[in-house]
């Protein structure tokens, strides 16, 4: 079966190897490839039956889980089957003894109301973000014009079948994939499908290329034409097309848990451990001493909830549903909840560059003319004293020429011109619309330059000539038109006879022109820039009159001796603040990568001024100490480019050294190897987020650990394939992202420090009751309000914690970083887990989900047994984790003691002062008859009821855990500075929680009747209170000198910093 999915997933394409014969009998079609025009195309019946058989030419939607299911998969998450037990079990103690356990009955309904209360939290957040999506979305095809009984009709995409004769013309998107069999200038753009920037030309006839999608005879689903167009047979619909075959590679691919869901996941299991071992154990403890049933299980009940956080799994989802809302304002749109914290653990951001980080815009930089170097802006680069380069200047001579020639020479077109230049889409080829747009932002009067000189004659661009020309009605001094033509340097430069030199005036080419022109070529190509040469011609009115009538076939036109003008480099420019985002985010530890299918010196050039790549590749380093290449030390190299083609023949070895450089770029890489590098990086325990607007990024999108899509230039299955969407298609926003994912990191871990240090002081008096028969001090409903009212709201309140320090979160190392050490340490597990049989030796790039290895039960209940195992599973943990052994001690040992001595001093306080009753007569009473309401003469001569005396006394205990834990609050909040000064005191919902909650538990004690559900009693003095503050106030300075200890004994991991960066925006960085 998992063959037969790789199959269908993997549709080979052959047609452009066969010629138009063998096309038209494959497909059952007739086209005139002479006179495109003139095909006969399908009948409308042929092409009705055709879809009938085969359907729509529609991708297939991604499969939506049915909202019941996902409210279900909601509901039985760990935690909430935990939560889900202890109310099935309250209810069976219920039935079993309705009367004394009548207080079971609700508080079972709390326990699944609880339950399905986080579950709808979760259910609602994703169907909000999914609703989001699918506003965004549109897989189905636009309308197509067809050839369909000899003539041009327009049909629906979807009705696109197999043989059908399809017309395209510059503006279209192709609606399905298609062989081409005539072609008028006609380019496309692929960047969506391979990653390429530059416009790729279609051409007719058998292709010479072994790679479908490097043949220049087909067209693919979704490629834009922006130049020419073109008619071709439709020879793959839907899912079979180019971009379904990618979405079928996405569909196989399934992501790893996320850190935080493991992490939690593995919290729960230890919860739950030391909650199902403790009751059981208390519940024999209490069934051989008390002989009765109901009594162990009501006793073992009260355990099992005294151990179980109920408001946990509410707070952890409310703490990322707020991250996440605070995220959607920043243009950052999150579908799922864990991937928030996700993006603030990543160690490696593999990212695309074509519209990612770059605007997938062409835009002019340089301009070299008279022999002087421009600038395209008033300003120059940071390297113009080397490249003796001036600020634009418009009088320069041959400025204008240039201008006139990109404006007039060119198939490029603004849409519209009603509006203001700004405000209008060119469409045209990606390099003349870069042109055309910067010359519509300097010269004023470019809408009118084509009635003013109108065109007489033109010879597109194509492949052979590499030129374009074109003549117009321009007056000059010898006749009434000028040749303009601008192409690839060397062959316009080789037509040239003369040259504009320093006056402005031509001059014939001599060696000193040549050497010139190669120099500065060289240079403008170096910065993996696409270079233009401009050349003109005044045609002599002897030769060209005004009427001339010039002819393609005759060519009758001038093709040397023409005077040379000047050289345009271009480039598709960084994004804004893409430069100083990376720097950030290097600062922070984090690895970036570019992996692109672009050319690798384009690649690197964009790569050195975005800070993705400062110092030198091993060829740099060999060409400036003039040495072989393979003499440089790899211990020298931190930086590498690496060839798509040489990826499939990389050995583990070559994986480890590419991995072990800092600055690393993938250029000319399929879908395929994009995914390839994901799972390589995840093997050595990398946590990759990945970023891409394409179809080819997809499957890496999916795979990784957390997708990153960019939402107006990205494709419909990159943003289903990825976690996360920038919505302003913003590259800057994944800082805000990390730092937002980082914080709510740190505030999890505080909010989970917090809420997890009152359950000992809960569970402590169900032990000593159970061992020495001391009185319960706290009550199970009064267990259930404590985990349920004051702590849910100051848990909470760490959503909105700031950080600890303005730039700190940024300057951390990722809380698990990849080093050799922990690369072998995880080779090492892995052995491991061989050996136990709960794993099997894999190839990462070649495990597929269908394969994934499953161990059996009997084979992990054996593991549990097994030394390795609990020797790994009480091991150092590699990096930072949400709950460490630091952690534990704090939650489970030292702030439980403060607590519960505080507590049940105020417990014994208050049955002493209040009724005269010591700890030993309090054991006593408990165990002649209990504490009945029945009427007591107590040892200080007080007349009450027992039952009056312990509500007293457990209203003080309840009263006093609720003031530990305000101080406990602030005692939580420094994970990286002190507790004290402003830094705790500055979230004003750390204020409004404490008034909350004392208003809260005020009424549970004070407020009659409120206080009888709760078993609690208004009595009590606050004079009792004194007590559990001045325990509070300890914790708090004992916190503060437990940090200082343990810093001292071990510093806090920064990252180092990175020479080089430059973090000032520019225009160098941002385009403008």
């Amino acid at each position: 079966m998992a063959e037969a999915k790789k199959k269908k997933a993997r549709v080979e394409l052959d047609e452009h190897r066969l010629d138009f014969a063998q096309i038209k009998e494959r497909y059952g079609t007739s086209f005139n490839e002479t006179a495109a025009q003139s095909s006969q195309g399908l009948t409308a019946g042929e092409a009705a039956n055709r879809l009938n058989q085969n359907g729509p030419n529609i991708l297939t939607p991604p499969k939506k889980v049915h909202p019941v299911v996902l409210f279900l998969e909601c509901l039985f998450a760990v935690f909430n089957c935990l939560l889900i037990l202890c109310a099935v079990i309250t209810w069976i103690l219920f039935g079993i003894d309705p009367i004394n356990n009548f207080s079971n009955s609700y508080i079972g309904a709390i326990l699944m109301g609880v339950s399905i209360l986080n579950a709808l939290i979760e259910f609602v957040q994703i169907r909000k973000s999914a609703a989001i999506l699918d506003s965004f979305m549109n897989m189905i095809p636009a309308k197509a014009t067809a050839v369909r009984d000899s003539a041009l009709v327009a049909v629906q995409g979807a009705d696109l079948v197999l043989g059908d004769v399809v017309y395209v013309k510059m503006g279209d998107k192709c609606p399905a994939d298609l062989y081409v069999f005539f072609a008028s200038d006609m380019k496309v753009d692929n960047s969506s499908l391979t990653g390429e920037s530059d416009p790729q030309p279609r051409t007719v006839g058998v292709s010479s290329f072994e790679n479908p999608l490097e043949a220049l005879n087909l067209a693919f689903n979704g490629s834009l034409v922006i130049s020419g167009d073109g008619y071709g047979v439709v020879i793959r619909c839907g899912d079979n097309t180019v971009i379904g075959q990618i979405a079928g590679l996405t569909g196989g691919e399934k992501k790893r848990p996320s850190p935080l869901t493991v992490e939690i996941n593995r919290l729960v299991i230890i919860m739950s451990t030391l909650a199902i071992t403790s009751a059981v154990a208390f519940f024999l403890v209490s069934y051989f001493r008390s002989g009765s049933l109901n009594t162990a299980l009501a006793f073992a009940i009260g355990i099992l909830i005294a151990w179980v956080p109920q408001g946990l799994p509410a707070t952890v989802t409310m703490l990322l549903s707020i991250a996440a809302k605070r995220m959607a304002t920043k243009n950052v749109l999150v579908k799922d909840l864990k991937g928030v914290e996700t993006l603030g653990g990543i160690t490696m951001l593999a990212t695309d560059k074509t519209g990612t980080l770059t605007k997938n815009q062409m835009t002019v930089t340089y301009l070299w003319t008279s022999e002087t170097f421009s600038s395209a802006t008033s300003s120059v680069s940071f390297d113009a004293a080397e490249l003796q380069e001036k600020p634009f200047n418009l009088e320069l001579p041959g400025i204008r020429d240039i201008l006139y020639i990109s404006a007039l020479c060119t198939r490029a077109r603004f849409d519209k011109i009603d509006v203001p230049v700004d405000q209008r889409q060119i469409l045209g080829d990606a390099t003349e619309s870069g042109l055309l747009r910067y010359t519509a932002k300097i010269l004023s009067n470019i809408d009118e330059l084509g009635g003013k000189y109108p065109k007489v004659f033109e010879i597109p661009f194509n492949s052979e000539t590499k030129w374009h020309m074109s003549i117009h009605k321009k007056a000059h001094a010898n006749g009434k038109l000028t040749l303009y033509m601008k192409g690839a340097p060397e062959r316009v430069f080789r037509a040239c006879q003369n040259i504009l030199w320093t006056n402005g005036e031509p001059v014939p080419v001599v060696q000193a022109h040549k050497d010139a022109f190669q120099t500065t070529y060289e240079n403008m190509a170096g910065k993996g820039h696409r270079v233009l040469a401009f050349a003109q011609l005044l045609l002599p009115e002897s030769e060209y009159p005004v009427d001339y009538a010039f002819d393609k076939e005759a060519k009758n036109y001038p093709t040397t001796g023409f005077c040379f003008v000047g050289l345009v480099s271009l480039e598709d420019p960084p994004k804004h603040g893409v430069r100083e985002a990376i720097g950030h985010c290097r600062e922070a530890g984090i690895k970036v990568m570019m992996v692109t299918g672009d050319h690798p010196l384009t690649a690197e050039a964009i790569g050195r001024k975005i800070n993705l790549m400062l110092s030198d590749t091993k060829e740099r380093i060999a060409k400036r100490n003039n040495v072989p290449v393979d003499q440089v030390a790899e211990s020298d190299v931190n930086a590498i480019v690496i060839h798509g083609e040489s990826i499939d023949g990389l050995t583990e070895a070559d994986w480890d050294n590419i991995f072990s450089k800092d600055e690393i770029i993938f250029a000319r890489t399929s879908p395929k190897h994009k995914l390839q590098i994901v799972k390589r990086a995840q093997s050595i325990g990398h946590l990759v987020g990945v970023t891409g607007d394409g179809v080819n990024d997809s499957p890496a999108l999916k795979k990784a650990d957390l997708g990153i899509a960019m939402n107006q230039s990205g494709s419909d299955v990159s943003k289903e394939a990825a976690a996360m969407i920038l919505l302003d298609d913003n590259f800057a926003s994944i800082v805000q992202g990390i730092t937002e994912g980082r914080l709510i990191f740190y505030n999890l871990k505080k909010s989970i420090r917090y809420v997890i240090t009152h359950i000992v002081p809960e569970v402590l008096p169900y032990l000593f009751y159970a061992i020495c028969d001391l009185p319960i001090a706290i009550g199970g409903m009064q267990i259930l309000v404590v985990d349920l009212g004051f702590e849910l709201l100051a848990a909470l309140s760490y959503a909105f914690e700031p950080p600890e320090t303005p730039t700190g979160l940024m300057k951390l190392l990722p809380r698990r970083p990849v080093s050799a050490e922990s690369i072998e340490l995880l080779r090492e597990r892995h052995k491991e887990d061989i050996h136990l049989g709960l794993a099997r030796e894999k190839d990462p790039e070649k495990e597929s989900e269908d394969e994934e290895y499953k161990p059996s039960f009997g084979v992990i209940l054996r593991s549990w047994f097994s030394p390795t195992l609990w020797r790994r599973a009480f091991a150092k943990s590699a990096g930072e984790v949400l709950v460490d052994t630091n952690a534990m001690l704090w939650m489970y040992i030292e702030a439980p003691i403060f607590e519960y001595v505080g507590c049940q001093t105020a417990f014994f306080l208050v049955l002493y002062r209040d009724f005269g009753i010591t700890p030993s007569e309090s054991v006593n009473i408990q165990r002649n008859g209990g504490w009945t309401p029945e009427p007591f003469v107590f040892p200080n001569g007080y007349i009450s009821n027992k039952a009056e005396a312990l509500a007293r006394a457990q209203s003080a205990y309840y009263f006093g855990l609720f003031l530990c834990q305000s101080f406990n609050l602030f005692a939580c909040k420094c994970l990286i500075t002190l507790p004290f000064g402003k830094y705790p005191l500055q979230n004003r919902f750390t204020w409004i929680t404490l008034v909350a909650g004392a208003l809260f538990a005020g009424i549970i004690v004070y407020v009659p009747p409120i206080n009888l559900g709760f078993f609690t009693s208004y009595q009590l003095l606050p004079l009792y209170w004194l007590v559990p503050m001045a325990t509070g106030l300890l914790l708090v300075f004992y916190s503060g000198l437990r940090f200082a200890i343990l810093r001292r004994l071990k510093p806090m991991s920064w990252s180092p910093d990175i020479q080089g960066l430059r973090m000032h925006p520019t225009r160098w960085s941002t385009g403008r």
